[in-house]
């Protein structure tokens, strides 16, 4: 009777420690505004302002280059994909807030894209060239040399 109750008291604490490793909740790797939506349907446009988003959302993550009044939010959360996937990250939210104020800091625009929006949207082909970057004819010639003589050995 006494090796039974040891052995069952054994499978007990194995399937205990075992079964602590397990977790309900699945695993999130999470960059940016948690709950981006929710938060976005608490600014009303023509209402809100720039103190109301703060207040709301925080600071923005970047602001447009040319125009302070445009603020972009990010929300992009990862988890564990299943067995067909073995356990690579897969790609669960990917929001992007799109704020516009007029002059006044009243909120003229509102848009959220969701990871089914982002294969819609259309980037410039253009390429800028940088002038910085080109070396000039003594360079190129005195690197040429540098890689001839450091070849050789």
């Amino acid at each position: 009777m006494f090796f039974k109750f040891k052995y069952h008291l054994n499978i007990i604490i194995f399937l205990s420690i075992f079964l602590a490793g397990c977790q309900f909740k699945e695993p999130n790797k999470t960059h940016g505004i948690t709950f981006l939506k929710n938060r976005s349907e608490k600014l009303s446009i023509n209402t809100s302002n720039k103190n109301d988003v703060v207040r709301i959302m925080g600071h923005p993550h970047s602001k447009s280059i040319n125009n302070n009044n445009e603020w972009f939010y990010i929300e992009r959360t990862l988890t564990k994909g299943e067995f067909h996937k073995l356990g690579q990250n897969v790609l669960k939210n990917n929001n992007v807030l799109f704020l516009s104020f007029n002059k006044y800091g009243i909120l003229k625009k509102k848009l959220l894209l969701d990871k089914n929006d982002k294969n819609k949207v259309i980037f410039s082909k253009t390429e800028t060239n940088n002038i910085m970057t080109k070396k000039s004819f003594v360079q190129k010639f005195l690197t040429s040399i540098k890689a001839k003589m450091y070849g050789n050995k």
